[in-house]
């Protein structure tokens, strides 16, 4: 086997940032929507601010749910794109389409039911009765998410992340500016106050579910399956891959998820100042999480391209990049939660209580952050060689059998509190990094004997 000169492995860098970039700007829009309610809602109180945080934390596990499903669509559109199947993209986006409204709609239901349960988490009592209707109007904005992520899967198979990018900037844009006029009345337009805050979400995703639909079949650098989408059908070739990898793309999100949705139900057992610091620290963790999320998706497409070459010296080289470009991202991100952990919460709160339980948070985000790029790079490695089950498997006891546990016993038995319960998302986030890690590499093994034994 020859060494791989360093032009190659530029060449492979270059891409792969070119390729990250808009990306990373696509899921940042997505949590600067979350970070820009959760700054406003601070300027009105912190009940307004927990009660928001509390709707979210709750909300979030099922719409991440919904967003998984639709992630198994980029390897498989890739695949159809470099064999250049237009017929197939257009069985596969419609097979996909019709899986996830339905799931978003099915999930809106669940939800639609769910918000009774917020009185019974042992959360403040004023947050609850400020939360429920908050939360009564958030779940609309499920369908719409579903439809943009749909659509955005759909493209980046194409390798086009550049139309995700520009409507998600455009739709936050819209968030703050409804924000703004919304929770005080401005230009005619009712004064809805913290309410305001979810309305303004609520439309903001709507322009962005639509507005990328419209896009997908009118726009000349992604529509060439358009004229084939009539005469596509739900069928069973396309549909049980799409659902069942999707069902396990779900799973796996949201065991990742909700171990978190649940960390902040337990930090509100400690009172409202714990939920908004809570909510704070994750919300700048989330905010770091998406650079890494956008290289993880950047690695999907690009090792999806190669395995469905059989390139297998170009796809462990583009792993190799990712991890990399990841490691040294988020080493980034690591030391300015160091260096800033004082300073970055009093952009969401005035409370000093707030701001000193968020700073002390910051520095455990900073510890988990190589862990966090990691995981997600490797998750996404694994999406492009369409593995699905063993990372879901990984999942689920990474988060629900290690980290919750410990959340329990360091927060509550060693009466860590909050702190206890970051120490222990830490611990399941390292395990989860190291776990899909060994998988990437056992199964790129496998593939390379398999493929010495057919040559």
């Amino acid at each position: 086997m020859q060494p791989v000169n360093n032009s190659l492995k530029n060449t492979h860098l270059k891409d792969t940032i070119s390729l990250s970039i808009p990306l990373v700007m696509t899921q940042i829009g997505h949590i600067i929507t979350g970070m820009v309610d959760n700054i406003f809602l601070g300027k009105l109180g912190k009940t307004e601010q927990a009660a928001g945080i509390l709707s979210n934390n709750l909300f979030v596990i099922l719409l991440v749910f919904s967003i998984g499903m639709s992630y198994v669509l980029t390897p498989a559109v890739t695949d159809a794109h470099v064999n250049q199947n237009e017929k197939e993209k257009a069985s596969l986006f419609k097979n996909s389409l019709f899986i996830n409204m339905v799931v978003a709609v099915l999930l809106f239901i669940i939800l639609f039911f769910s918000s009774p349960l917020l009185a019974y988490m042992q959360q403040p009592e004023d947050v609850v009765v400020l939360a429920i209707p908050f939360f009564d109007v958030l779940i609309f904005s499920i369908i719409p998410v579903a439809l943009f992520f749909v659509c955005k899967q759909y493209t980046e198979g194409l390798s086009n992340t550049k139309a995700a990018m520009y409507i998600s900037v455009i739709g936050n844009i819209l968030n703050i500016i409804l924000n703004y006029l919304l929770i005080y009345g401005y230009c005619g337009l009712p004064e809805l106050g913290y309410m305001g805050s979810c309305w303004a979400t609520f439309i903001a995703r709507v322009f962005m579910g639509i507005g990328f639909l419209i896009f997908v079949f009118k726009h000349n650098s992604v529509n060439s399956f358009a004229k084939y989408y009539q005469e596509a059908k739900i069928n069973a070739q396309h549909f049980w891959p799409l659902f069942k990898d999707g069902l396990a793309s779900a799973l796996q999100f949201t065991f990742e998820v909700a171990a978190f949705a649940i960390a902040g139900l337990l930090a509100g057992v400690f009172g409202k100042e714990q939920i908004d610091a809570h909510g704070i620290a994750l919300s700048m963790a989330a905010f770091t999480y998406m650079f890494a999320s956008g290289i993880g998706s950047a690695t999907t497409i690009r090792v999806g391209n190669y395995y469905a070459k059989h390139d297998l010296t170009n796809l462990k080289l583009a792993i190799k990049t990712s991890y990399k470009l990841v490691i040294v991202t988020m080493g980034f991100m690591a030391l300015v939660f160091i260096c800033f952990n004082t300073v970055l919460p009093i952009v969401f709160s005035n409370d000093a209580e707030i701001i000193l339980i968020a700073s002390k948070l910051l520095l455990f985000a900073a510890l988990f952050q190589l862990f966090d790029g990691t995981q997600v790079v490797a998750i996404g490695a694994l999406r492009g060689l369409e593995d699905y089950k063993y990372p879901t498997y990984i999942a689920f006891i990474g988060y629900w059998i290690i980290a919750l546990p410990l959340c329990y016993i360091f927060g509550f038995m060693m009466n860590y509190k909050v702190y206890g319960v970051w120490l222990a998302l830490s611990i399941g986030l390292g395990f989860v990094a190291i776990a899909l890690s060994i998988r990437i590499r056992n199964l790129i093994r496998l593939k390379s004997i398999s493929s010495q034994n057919t040559n």
